[in-house]
């Protein structure tokens, strides 16, 4: 996929990863880059196309695809993260977990997979986490969110193939943004290096992006007795 001269959509864009995404696609020579966010008034980046987008909304969602009928990459990089836990958490955290993890990606993708048919194919990449394959107490709802969102990756990719859409997986821990900014003393991903490896493997046409070495091993640990990955189970479980 050559991104010199392609359309894009990033949601999420008004901060963080998303704002990277936008800012390097640019640079990488896209026409126009539509920057989506719930409230654009929040979006101040030079050179981008501000798009109203609330991805758990319907509507909204609609109302963008029609707006946004050129797009030739879609970049699914908005999310959430609530704390939530699993036993004896807010149920509710984990629905909304769910509706911006899970359903707003397929949601954007389902409205915008019959325009980039139309445009030749393109490519999507979606913004998962190495907590697609790992969780920890805490945030195990946000990991049952992306393990969830790495299979639809999955599964959107297969059903996607025929039209000739390029779907990636983009798989990072800790990033320096908003949204690591509680977990002080870990070490974080910088943004620009992990947007950068991200567009690297569209233009490659890789189907997953690991970017950072942790998510790396951890893939490689899949394999292995849960026990290895959750040391603190190697015991096993007592009363």
């Amino acid at each position: 996929m050559d991104l010199t001269g392609s359309i894009a959509l990033v949601t999420g864009a008004n901060r963080g990863m998303g704002r990277e995404f936008a800012a390097q696609l640019l640079d990488r020579g896209a026409t126009k880059v539509y920057a989506a966010a719930r409230d654009i008034a929040t979006i101040d980046q030079p050179g981008v196309t501000p798009l109203q987008l609330d991805i758990t909304d319907p509507a909204s969602i609609a109302a963008a695809a029609e707006l946004a009928s050129d797009v030739t990459v879609l970049v699914n990089n908005a999310g959430i993260s609530t704390g939530a836990t699993l036993i004896e958490g807010d149920l509710d955290g984990l629905r909304r977990e769910l509706e911006t993890n899970l359903f707003g990606p397929l949601q954007v993708t389902r409205a915008f997979a019959p325009i980039l048919r139309a445009n030749g194919g393109g490519a999507i990449l979606n913004m998962l986490s190495a907590m697609s394959w790992f969780n920890f107490e805490g945030g195990t709802a946000y990991g049952v969110s992306k393990a969830a969102a790495w299979n639809l990756t999955n599964g959107i990719r297969l059903e996607l193939a025929a039209q000739g859409t390029q779907v990636t997986g983009l798989l990072v821990g800790l990033v320096d943004t908003d949204m690591a900014a509680g977990f002080d003393g870990m070490p974080k991903a910088d943004p620009v290096d992990v947007v950068g490896q991200a567009l690297d493997g569209i233009a490659d046409g890789a189907l997953e992006v690991l970017a950072d070495a942790g998510t790396r091993d951890l893939k490689a640990a899949l394999a292995l007795d849960p026990a290895a990955i959750y040391p603190e189970l190697a015991g096993g479980v007592t009363a």
